[in-house]
């Protein structure tokens, strides 16, 4: 995906709350969105380097979404992360008909209920039982593996009972961890946050839940008018140790 918004840089100041941020820009503090209510503590310390999305609608008070960040890790060197939430469903959108996962002549919908749970994505084809699919997206790395969640979500914890359902009902259920960035060997449960997340993932595959990761190339390329174009493109499979 790319985004449609001229992408600039600023200097992260700080997160009075979960939805906004204040940043400088151009040597002014502004108030921005934040497209991601995560504690995002690890990407976000006073004086990072940020990436800020022009809101759409010019007349909204906040008018950038903080989109990206340049984490430095503790041995210098710089990771380029993407954390927006909205991104891994239309990250996924672009990388499950090219997966290899399913037929040719599959159909993707999204946002799709079944039953009393609505699931990211409902896969179908003629000749196969319709999959269910959940996407999380990841943003928290240390030492180059990726962990989920970095907070703890019992929303996250429900769509994987859902799915766990299915999968002993006998319908077809995956789960599709977008890993926001690169340079990942592993994405792993993130049990020192959320214990029961992990317990609760590793029961999904028992039942027969495929669990499956996707890191991500997220690009700035510099345009003439000094502002960048992003882009966030799904690369390669990446495991996952429960």
């Amino acid at each position: 995906m790319t985004y449609s918004t001229p992408i600039v840089k600023a200097k992260f100041l700080s997160r009075p709350n979960r939805f906004i941020a204040l940043v400088e820009l151009g040597g002014e503090e502004i108030t921005v969105h934040v497209k991601n209510t995560g504690r995002c503590r690890e990407l976000l310390p006073t004086g990072a380097t940020v990436y800020l999305a022009a809101a759409e609608n010019p007349t909204r008070k906040t008018p950038f979404d903080l989109v990206a960040v340049e984490k430095v890790r503790p041995d210098g060197t710089t990771l380029f992360i993407n954390m927006d939430s909205q991104a891994p469903n239309h990250i996924a959108a672009e990388w499950l008909p090219k997966s290899g996962l399913f037929s040719a002549d599959s159909v993707f919908k999204r946002e799709v209920t079944h039953g009393a749970s609505r699931f990211d994505f409902a896969i179908s084809s003629p000749d196969t039982p319709t999959v269910y699919l959940e996407v999380k997206g990841c943003t928290l790395e240390r030492e180059g593996i990726a962990y989920f969640p970095d907070a703890p979500t019992e929303r996250g914890i429900k769509h994987i009972r859902e799915l766990t359902d299915l999968a002993k009902a006998g319908h077809p259920a995956y789960i599709l961890f977008v890993i926001q960035m690169k340079e990942i060997t592993a994405l792993r449960p993130n049990h020192e946050t959320h214990p029961a997340f992990g317990d609760a993932l590793r029961e999904a595959q028992e039942a027969g839940v495929r669990i499956l990761a996707v890191d991500c190339r997220v690009e700035a390329r510099p345009m003439p008018d000094g502002s960048f174009r992003l882009s966030v493109t799904p690369d390669s499979p990446i495991p996952v140790k429960l």
